[in-house]
């Protein structure tokens, strides 16, 4: 993997990232694949809005059909028909979520399977073969997600025990993959540093900030994207995870960020919660009922181009499959199209322009 910076509008970057199956422009969102498949997409549908990068989750795809199947079936590309890039989370803010059901110790996690409630055990060697055998362009440390609130002790003992998982998950890196470290330190800035210190002196293909969004205030979540973003290293990728927000992404990429994945398009979607030009709308609403205008007029996507906000709100409150797949083809292709737009606007010195007109209408 290789990574280049193109240019810089102030803080804000517009880079380059070359893997072996594609390029991925940046700043960028990765559609969550959380299982082999963005939902309700196919891959054809995903590559004709411009998809450059997907995630995987390593979490859920050991657990079914499990990482051995799909290594057998030619690795996570082949199985579900995906030749360009993707990135894996190691699955450690999946056994975070499973508190009730995990018990961490210093070489890993016990947890139960939140499908048959089975006992497993994720530590760094573990992640690292699951990701191997996916196959994925780039994989990610097994970290410790820290719980938040939490006293600056547990932040301490959760930080050291990411970085030793950190380094070990490096030494078991195959020449076939990058790797991120991710920094963690809770709200704690001086973890947070001590910690990226820690992880640039082991070395990784790029560097995440994990942690966040994890029932937090706002205004902690965008202290630490401000701190930690001037603090990575700026010839990497610096990726935020699990943020999609796209009042919380401005404020990131304003910051320096370049990378980030969130399941709210798609989710949304599935609910009926829309993204446009003029900002969020609930399809469902009975104002729709016998509206002919296009969801956006502004937007160009399938939906937009074929189909009223009426029948759209028939489809939802019918609760056809057709309402998720026309839903989920218009948030992506609206995210999709926000982050290259946003990204002309650095290229072309004008992002506080970008900015300023949307933080707004996403908030």
């Amino acid at each position: 993997m290789r990574f280049e910076v193109i240019t810089t509008d102030k803080y804000a970057r517009a880079g380059v990232i070359e893997t072996h199956r594609g390029i991925v422009n940046t700043p960028a969102f990765m559609p969550v694949g959380t299982i082999g498949t963005v939902k309700a997409m196919s891959p054809d549908e995903l590559k004709e809005i411009g998809t450059e990068i997907i995630l995987g989750n390593t979490y859920h795809l050991y657990l079914r059909p499990g990482h051995k199947i799909i290594e057998t079936l030619g690795g996570l590309h082949k199985f579900m028909n995906w030749d360009r890039p993707i990135l894996t989370d190691s699955g450690g803010f999946q056994v975070y979520s499973l508190s009730a059901l995990r018990k961490i110790e210093d070489n890993g996690v016990y947890f139960r399977s939140h499908l048959d409630g089975s006992l497993h055990f994720l530590g760094p060697e573990k992640a690292m073969e699951i990701q191997s055998s996916l196959g994925s362009d780039i994989a990610m440390v097994l970290d410790d997600c820290t719980p938040y609130p939490s006293t600056y002790e547990y932040a301490m003992d959760s930080m050291l025990r990411t970085i030793k998982w950190a380094e070990h998950c490096r030494k078991l890196k195959t020449d076939k993959q990058a790797i991120f470290g991710i920094v963690q330190g809770s709200f704690y800035e001086i973890l947070r540093e001590k910690c990226l210190e820690a992880l640039v002196n082991i070395g990784f293909d790029g560097y995440a900030v994990g942690g966040l969004s994890v029932g937090e205030p706002k205004e902690d979540m965008y202290r630490i994207i401000n701190f930690t973003a001037p603090l990575l290293p700026e010839n990497k990728p610096r990726y935020l995870m699990g943020i999609g927000d796209l009042f919380d992404v401005l404020i990131a990429v304003k910051a320096g960020f370049d990378m980030f994945d969130c399941v709210m398009p798609t989710r949304n979607a599935r609910n009926g919660t829309l993204f446009t030009s003029q900002g969020r709308i609930s399809i469902k609403r009975e104002e729709f009922k016998a509206d002919s205008n296009p969801l956006d007029p502004e937007c160009e996507c399938y939906t937009c181009r074929n189909y009223s906000r009426g029948y759209l709100r028939h489809l939802f409150l019918s609760r056809e499959i057709l309402s998720m797949r026309l839903n989920t083809i218009h948030n992506l292709y609206f995210y999709l199209k926000f982050f290259r737009n946003m990204r002309e606007s650095i290229l072309e010195k004008r992002f506080s322009e970008f900015f300023a007109k949307w933080i707004n209408l996403v908030s």
